[in-house]
């Protein structure tokens, strides 16, 4: 720091230029303030200290502090190393605890870190815990180069010249103390944001921690509500449609309205019997050409999907399954089914069977009976059956009896063994 620097050395501007920073604040409620130091207390010859790092200012309300970090910026003089990664994970010791505070870090460096440590994973450590949101770094004098070295860290800004040092410093100001505007475009098939009545949330990127969790809503004017978010973080975006749909690595731009556009054209489905009837099952709704479920319906309900094609599988008896289903924008996909029949079944006593669909060309299982019972009952889509039984008390397969029946939407048949 002791380096040549436009009309001074690092340091001298740096301290100019910290303290004008820190009279230009107007004193906030709740803002706290602290300093720590770093290779200020050890030469580095002939050995390096890296854990030369201080807090030399501890947290308190900001006109309490403001002259005492004043008074030891100006003591400040650089002897030792760069311990970037030691510093970092002791300022975790620095934040007292408190409710519902935003922990922010501004370091302050004209070196790469010089004692093997790793500070993006330290970084990353108390963003992960939600000790600190992404450090902002200042890099005095620093070559463009080293912007990829310190991106890891947090949000880097390269102070080329002492001319934008302060604008730097109330620029991160800015960012970490207004809240930032945003809404989120959920677009239709023809990419305006119509879309609307679905749960979003949004994840802190680095430590998948949920920040915020809203339905979205469009308001009286018909365009996507604003939501104050903080611009100090990045995030995942998740969509709750179904199926769901991710945005990762959201970065907000303070000063301004931000728009988060993401595609989610929909429509709906609705699964129900062609006849009123008094029967209900459940659509397992998926993915085309996957097994991969999505959702799982009552028949009789609507339900909204991204558009596209699905396979559904109504779980009646036999089991209906249809491919390709088109769900399109706005629209209503109205599917009908038969009703069911309903058969009653007089076995006279245990044993074991089971129930075929039987089209006269092939035999298809569509269930087991109850060994336990010696009566059953079921409801069956229109078709024709066949019935195959054998008692538990009989030990010749010869004694197989077979039934044929037809089942026809409601209407109620029995079928007798005895």
């Amino acid at each position: 720091m002791y380096a040549p620097w436009n009309s001074n050395t690092k340091i001298s501007v740096a301290k100019k230029y910290l303290c004008e920073f820190l009279d230009s604040i107007k004193p906030m409620p709740n803002l706290e303030v602290a300093l720590r130091c770093y290779g200020h207390t050890t030469f580095i010859r002939p050995n390096r200290n890296c854990k030369d790092s201080q807090l030399e200012v501890p947290f308190d309300k900001f006109f309490n502090n403001v002259a005492k970090i004043k008074d030891r910026i100006m003591a400040l003089e650089p002897m030792g190393t760069t311990p970037i990664a030691y510093s970092l994970g002791e300022s975790r010791k620095d934040f007292t605890p408190c409710h519902n505070c935003r922990n922010i870090i501004i370091l302050i460096t004209d070196g790469l870190e010089e004692c093997d440590g790793n500070p993006c994973e330290v970084s990353a450590k108390l963003q992960q815990l939600g000790i600190t949101l992404r450090p902002f770094i200042i890099g005095v004098g620093l070559n463009a180069n080293f912007t990829d070295a310190f991106s890891c860290i947090g949000k880097f800004y390269d102070v080329s010249n002492e001319a934008n040092f302060k604008d730097v410093l109330n620029l991160i100001l800015t960012e970490a103390l207004s809240q930032t505007t945003a809404e989120v475009d959920l677009l239709d098939i023809n990419k305006k944001p119509s879309e609307t009545d679905v749960n979003m949330t949004f994840f802190n990127s680095t430590s998948k921690a949920v920040v915020y969790n809203y339905l979205h809503t469009l308001n009286h004017l018909g365009n996507p509500d604003t939501l104050f978010l903080n611009p100090n973080n990045e995030y995942d975006l998740l969509i709750h449609t179904t199926p769901p749909v991710e945005l990762k690595n959201i970065t907000l731009t303070t000063g301004i309205h931000n728009k988060i556009k993401v595609n989610t054209p929909q429509g709906f489905l609705k699964v129900e019997l062609d006849t009123k009837a008094n029967f209900n099952t459940s659509v397992v709704i998926s993915k085309i050409n996957t097994f991969e479920t999505i959702n799982t319906q009552n028949l009789g309900k609507t339900e909204k999907y991204l558009t596209g094609f699905y396979d559904l599988e109504i779980l009646t008896l036999p089991r209906i399954k249809l491919s390709k289903v088109e769900i399109v924008q706005s629209s209503l996909n109205t599917i009908k089914i038969p009703a069911p029949g309903y058969v009653y079944i007089a076995k006279g006593s245990i044993g074991f069977g089971s129930i075929y669909l039987d089209t006269g060309k092939s035999v298809t299982w569509v269930c087991n009976l109850e060994n336990k019972f010696e009566n059953e009952f079921l409801c069956l889509q229109p078709g024709k059956y066949k019935l195959v039984y054998r008692y538990a008390n009989s030990k010749q397969t010869t004694q197989t009896i077979e039934r044929n029946f037809n089942v026809q939407s409601n209407q109620t048949i029995n079928v007798r063994l005895i």
